[in-house]
């Protein structure tokens, strides 16, 4: 039996424009893992996720040969295998979820829609219900707007539904980035009590988010990013114990 991490990222770099992102970042997941990533604004964290997804590598394969070129070096495995190359799509099928910063539904759908669409991969009408069951059941306020055109919910609701959208499709990972942005305390906590019980039910998550305090409480295991590099890991306690990473890149 492997004890190989359920992803693993071995000195990736990217570059745009040959301004450099990431810079030989190497970072893993186990099966099972709740990580946290955090770091100032601006360190390369909703790049690393995109990379991670296949939309940097997307981006750089149409933009190739181009003006403001699009480089990404390095390996990222999922499940055993080699993803940097692939797209999107095939990442997806592979049972990578990954819920983006900005939330991003499909405005013009309603809830339950945004939450099929969430689903179009699978050819399973039965494992698919059993999915929607279970994301009503994780997020109860989207059941009670099942019907409701999603460019009309609140930020919050926007938010739980894109997480529950990355759920649709037999996901085996979650890679969730800057979840509480731009809401409310109470609806935050709302949130994270939600992406705990998703990971209490065996979910692996990867959580990219400024609230750091949050992350520390509900990874095993984090990193710290600055400037396009992983600078610390470890626990919560471990890294909140370093008054250097304190006061200049955890902003505590």
């Amino acid at each position: 039996m492997s004890n190989a991490p359920l992803l693993e990222i071995r000195n990736l770099t990217v570059s745009y424009d040959k301004a450099v992102i990431l810079n030989g970042v190497s970072l893993s997941v186990g099966s099972g893992e709740f990580v946290g990533l955090v770091g100032p604004n601006g360190a390369g964290k909703s790049t690393l996720l995109r990379a991670i997804s296949g939309l940097v590598g997307y981006e750089a394969r149409a933009k190739r040969g181009t003006e403001g070129d699009i480089v990404l070096e390095g390996e990222i495995r999922f499940a055993g295998q080699r993803i940097e190359s692939l797209p999107p799509h095939e990442i997806r099928k592979l049972g990578l979820g990954h819920c983006p910063e900005r939330r991003r539904p499909f405005r013009e759908l309603t809830v339950q829609e945004n939450l099929m669409a969430g689903a179009h991969l699978s050819a399973d009408r039965a494992d698919t219900g059993r999915r929607l069951e279970h994301c009503y059941t994780l997020f109860p306020r989207l059941a009670e707007r099942a019907a409701q055109v999603a460019g009309t919910l609140s930020g919050g609701e926007q938010q739980m539904l894109a997480t529950a959208r990355a759920l649709m499709f037999d996901a085996k990972l979650l890679a969730i980035d800057e979840p509480s942005l731009g809401l409310a305390p109470k609806v935050r906590e709302e949130l994270f009590a939600a992406i705990a019980k998703i990971h209490a039910e065996g979910m692996p998550v990867l959580l990219v988010e400024q609230e750091v305090g949050q992350v520390f409480r509900l990874a095993s295991r984090s990193y710290v990013l600055s400037q396009g590099r992983i600078i610390a890991e470890g626990s919560g306690r471990q890294l909140m114990a370093d008054e250097t990473l304190r006061a200049g890149y955890l902003g505590l």
